[in-house]
């Protein structure tokens, strides 16, 4: 038997505010407020053109390079930061594992040194010092952090 068109449009109510209800349990605003901070961060940095700075930063994978084999071998992409944007990552695969199941459009958390050059800067000492002079950097992909 088909229920009236008035027991319809509550059944779509109540299914709607359920999924309001849910939407808004997932909702972190210290989350968000830490994407803001670190991207006003990023900015002041790249604005004076600043280097040897330890930075942590969220981005989306834009391009993936070739490695660079030359000297220590480096795992090559690139990320942006923000709309506009981008920093080369060069993340040394002699000393960290590779990202095997890296992807243009992918999320990732890189921790390491910046240093500010015309083209957007580059992220490196994405892992780990053997010698233990340097903090240690890290790349976060899919839940997994390479170090």
């Amino acid at each position: 038997m088909a229920l009236p068109i008035r027991q319809k449009q509550r059944v779509w109510l109540i299914i709607g505010f359920l999924t309001l209800g849910y939407a808004a349990s997932k909702y972190d605003p210290e989350a968000a407020s830490n994407a803001n901070n670190q991207l006003t961060q990023f900015e002041q940095i790249v604005q004076q053109r600043q280097s040897d700075v330890q930075l942590e930063i969220d981005a989306t994978v834009i391009k993936i390079l070739a490695d660079d084999n030359k000297g220590s071998r480096h795992q090559r992409f690139i990320v942006e930061v923000a709309p506009g944007r981008t920093i080369l990552v060069a993340h040394n695969i002699d000393l960290a594992p590779r990202i095997n199941t890296l992807k243009v459009g992918d999320t990732v958390t890189v921790y390491g040194e910046y240093e500010w050059n015309e083209k957007g800067g580059v992220m490196h000492w994405t892992h780990h010092d053997p010698s233990n002079r340097h903090i240690t950097g890290w790349i976060r992909h899919q839940g997994k952090q390479y170090q």
